[in-house]
């Protein structure tokens, strides 16, 4: 036996088995999967008593399916007294879920909802190194509309999907300087734009990188809590003024909390996704 039937005596540990074989599977499952979803970003490992207070079980109970986890790798018991942390079971469905993710896959019933919303085009651009680039795009319909096409790629620090990335990468002036090289830009006064976006919550740009173009465009992040990607949307300025563009701002964070979720964002008690 391992080492929670060592700890819960046997005879105990027995006893509740047998009284959970004819019981419904479904709930035990259910109940195996609230105690390891009761582990939280911060907690490298809990106690009996703590995981009492955050999952509706009796002790026996939770020592049963503890044991079971723990069969399976799913928790490690270490320590007297003991505590239990997640094992690398885990870690191996996490990789496994991870590295199956295609993100504008992912995104696109997001990126859609927001071009029926908005009839402009939308696009999602994933930092790679200095660059960002479009790796999906939804071109709009009407007859003045701008777009660049999946495989665009740009400096990070030009424009409002560049600076939506970096702002919440939270670069230092030394590396903000490396991202500069050879642009018209001042990395302290870079700085203090990219302060005011992650004040905002989304970053605006106005005839930057197209004559006549407007930009507004949030981040989205991943299981980690980390800056992903961004969604911007893209329109002339004759249908971009001020009233127009923070109303598509509220339409980008509110799908963009929806994508971060989707990518496994942790979410707080106000459901917004818990991110840098």
């Amino acid at each position: 036996m391992g080492a929670i039937a060592e700890h819960f005596c046997e005879n105990q540990m027995a006893e509740v088995v047998e009284k959970e074989k004819g019981g419904d599977g479904v709930r035990a499952v259910e109940r195996a999967l609230d105690i390891l979803l009761a582990f939280g970003d911060s907690d490298r490992d809990l106690t009996v008593g703590e995981l009492l207070k955050r999952v509706d079980l009796s002790r026996p109970t939770l020592y049963r399916l503890l044991y079971t986890l723990e069969q399976s790798g799913f928790v490690i018991a270490e320590g007297d007294p003991q505590r239990f942390r997640l094992g690398p079971a885990v870690g191996r469905l996490a990789w496994a879920w991870s590295s199956s993710l295609d993100v504008a896959a992912l995104a696109q019933p997001v990126l859609r909802a927001i071009w029926e919303e908005t009839g402009e085009t939308v696009a999602l651009f994933v930092p790679q190194g200095s660059v960002r680039i479009c790796v999906a795009e939804m071109p709009s319909l009407q007859p003045l509309s701008f777009r660049r096409g999946v495989g665009y790629s740009e400096k990070i620090v030009r424009g409002a999907s560049g600076r939506a990335l970096l702002a919440w990468m939270n670069p230092s002036i030394e590396e903000l300087a490396s991202y500069c090289e050879g642009l018209d830009f001042e990395p302290k006064e870079l700085a203090k734009k990219l302060a005011s976006v992650r004040k905002l919550g989304y970053a605006v740009s106005r005839n930057e990188l197209i004559a006549g173009a407007v930009a507004i465009a949030v981040p989205f992040f991943d299981h980690g809590g980390g800056v992903a990607g961004s969604i911007g949307v893209f329109g002339p300025s004759v249908r971009m003024d001020q009233d127009r563009i923070e109303e598509i701002a509220e339409r980008l964070l509110s799908h963009a909390q929806s994508l971060s979720h989707l990518l496994g964002t942790p979410i707080d008690r106000t459901g917004r996704s818990v991110s840098g």
